[in-house]
Order: C-alpha cells, then structure tokens, then sequence
C-alpha cells in the first residue's frame, strides 16, 4: 500500500477541473446552510423547571417526505469527493507535485484547527454556568449534543484519508468501486437486521459515505453522466425499500423510532443519496447560472464556523427563551408555531453573527513551510485527530475527562503535521 500511495495518482482519463468549480462550491455552501436551517427550525423544546425535553417537528405525520431532500449530508459527502479529486490531481500533475502525504497534512490541519477555540470554549463553559446556578440538565443537553455533531468530522476525515488510495482505486476500476461500496451496504444491513445486532450497521458509515464520496471523483472528472437516471433509480429504490424493507421513511432520526437511516446510515440513506446526487447534476446548469458568486465568495470561507457554532448558538437561544423565561416550543405547524419562527429565527441570527465574525478566522490555520512528510507521521496524525473528534462524538463537552483527552489527541495530531524538513 505505501508504494501505491507514495506515488502521484496517474493523470485521469477525463480532464480534471483547473479551477474551482462553482457547482461544487454551491453545493458545500447550500449544503452546510440547510443543515442548519434544519437544525435551527425542527426542535420542539418544553421546559419543566427541571428538564428540558427535545421533539422534532418532522415527527409530525407525513413530514417525513421532506427529509429526502433536506437530509443532505450525501450531497456535502459528494461535493467532498469531487473537491478532494480537483484538489489531489491538480498538485499530482503539477509540475512540483505534492506528495500525498503532504496533501494530507494540509487538509488535516484545516479539518482540526477550527475545533480548538470550540473546545477552548466549551470545555470551561459548563463549570462557569454551573457555578452561576444554570441549571444541571439543560446544560448537559447543550454540552453533548455540541460534540455530537463532529460525527461528521470523524467520517469526513476518513474519507480525506483515503482519497490517495481511493484515487488509485477509481482509476484502476472505475465504476466497480462505488458499486462494490453499495454491495458491501447491502450485505451489513442484511446481517443488521437479520441479527438484530443493530452495531454490526455502522460499517455502513464507511460503506454508505464512501460509495457517495467516490461518486465525486466521477464529477471531477466530467463523467458522471446519465444523471436523470441516477436521480430517478436513487430515489425510486429508495421508495421500495421504505415501501418493502425495514426502513423508516424519514432520513433523519426521529425520537421514539426503531430504526433510523442515519446512525448508522442505511441502504435507503445511500439510495437516498444517489438519487440526490443525480438530481443535482441534472440541475447543474440552471444552479451554475444563479447570481450567488458573491454570496458563495463570502460564505465559502465560513461554512466550518457556521457548521461548529449553529448548535452552541441554538442552545444561547433556548437557554434564555425556553429554560429562563419559560416560552415552550408551540406545537409544530400551528398558526402560533409559524407565528413566532420569524423571531426565534431572527434571534438565532443575531447570537450567531458575533460568533462568526469572532471564529472564522479560525478556519484557515497558520501558515507553515512546506517539509517532507512520510505515510507513518500523517496516519498517525489522522489517527490522533480522528480520535479526538471521535471522543467529542460521543461524549461531547460534558464535565469528565474525556474533553481533554480529546483536545490533547487534537493538538498531538497538529503537531505531527507541522514540517520538520524545510524545502
């Protein structure tokens, strides 16, 4: 494995994009937004002096339709893959080529820098509110689901990792990659359901993210065709998987429910996903056309800020409305509930400015010299900050220990990535 990716990726077939590409810019931006917007919208929050419990308005019946459009983390996975293949194969073939190894220590570094303000933030913030009397449980709520959230971090670095080898892989066998990826989703939700071993499905946050990933090396490279297909075979397999299968109809989790698509992710999420990804490339066209350069200009350099800060802002917002005044969430679709969206959207907006114009800076990590870098410093690199991410995943910022660890796991991994050989 270390002389397949020691060496550039070969030229691709097709001509790989020389410049960003806005399509995919727009797809990162809008995507990033709408998961926000979700996050922002669905919660239904009800306070009862001591715990604060969290609904979702998608729960309501026949609203989970919506969640096949605005679940779209495959499209952020696709818009990944596409972005990580532009970038690798322009320095592969460049006339100084970048080893991959080095290619690998930049994406790190901007993948792991902007956490640390997070973490320097949170990881003191529940002792101080504690001290000041906010209440326990709220508090827990906010500080677990803030870490929560980096899954995605986890499996994006993943598929950052990969991308050298999987390169490799794409040029040698093509479209048997994605659909080796899709057969492997196939075969654990086949040993999930009929076990009963509901862990064996998380081998599908490698499968299911994957097969959507490498569906961008396609686009980068101008083959990707035939999208109208794609969208209608995704979507319509999705709707007789639902339809006949064991899955659920939303994409995302809904409280109560047996079985979500998401964690872990499910054949009916990748179908999902490739229908999405069709749909938008049929799209492409009248998308590209849209006068959003100046917005995708401004937001592009803050999509990671936006994604860190949504949830600790939403949290600001809940404890003063909900937990401190006692204004419970109105029931999901009533006049009341569309009444006041315009305000606590409004409020939302107005906590998370500050805290944008405050991190993004932190988005693009301090320039450092290009050195030599080998495989065995950036996989333990990649190991360290994957583990970091992974213990906020799954603890969050709740007091304990495991914060820590975690900010030392992420500061270990950035120091492997700093150059230690000047060029």
């Amino acid at each position: 494995m270390t002389v397949l990716l020691d060496r550039p990726v070969a030229a691709p077939r097709a001509r790989v994009a020389a410049s960003r590409d806005p399509f995919i810019d727009l797809l990162r931006v809008v995507g990033m937004a709408l998961i926000v917007f979700q996050h922002w919208t669905i919660p239904v929050l009800d306070y009862d002096g001591d715990r604060l419990t969290t609904g979702n308005a998608l729960s309501t019946p026949g609203v989970w339709v919506v969640t096949w459009l605005s679940q779209v983390m495959p499209l952020v996975f696709f818009a990944g893959g596409a972005a990580n293949a532009i970038s690798y194969l322009r320095s592969a073939g460049s006339r100084a080529a970048v080893p991959a190894p080095s290619w690998l220590a930049v994406r790190l570094r901007r993948l792991a820098w902007p956490l640390l303000p997070l973490a320097a933030v949170w990881i003191p913030l529940p002792h101080i509110l504690l001290s000041l009397g906010v209440p326990a449980q709220p508090l827990e709520v906010g500080a677990k689901l803030t870490g929560q959230l980096l899954w995605f971090l986890a499996v994006y670095l993943i598929a950052v990792t990969a991308t050298p080898y999987a390169l490799r892989l794409h040029e040698r066998y093509g479209w048997r990659v994605p659909v080796a990826l899709a057969a492997a989703a196939v075969l654990t939700d086949v040993a999930r359901f009929s076990s009963g071993v509901d862990a064996v499905g998380y081998l599908n946050v490698v499968f299911v993210w994957m097969a959507v990933h490498q569906l961008g090396f396609f686009y980068a490279e101008g083959r990707l065709r035939a999208a109208w297909a794609l969208a209608l075979g995704g979507f319509g397999a999705a709707a007789l998987l639902v339809t006949y299968g064991p899955y659920p109809g939303s994409m995302i989790g809904l409280p109560g429910a047996e079985v979500s698509n998401m964690a872990p992710p499910t054949l009916a999420m990748l179908a999902v996903g490739l229908g999405q990804v069709g749909l938008a490339v049929w799209l492409r066209p009248a998308l590209v056309r849209l006068p959003a350069r100046r917005l995708l200009d401004w937001a592009g350099p803050r999509i990671m800020t936006m994604y860190l800060w949504h949830m600790p802002a939403l949290f600001a917002v809940t404890g003063v409305v909900v937990v401190l005044l006692g204004v419970d969430t109105p029931r999901p679709g009533s006049i009341l509930w569309f009444a006041g969206w315009p305000v606590w959207f409004g409020l939302l907006c107005l906590v998370m400015w500050p805290l944008l114009k405050g991190f993004a800076r932190f988005e693009t990590p301090p320039s450092l010299p290009y050195g030599t870098a080998g495989w065995g410093g950036m996989l333990a690199a990649a190991g360290l900050v994957g583990g970091g991410v992974l213990t906020l995943t799954v603890g969050g910022f709740a007091p304990g220990g495991g914060p820590f660890l975690a900010v030392l796991a992420l500061l270990g991994g950035l120091l492997l990535t700093a150059p230690r050989t000047r060029v």
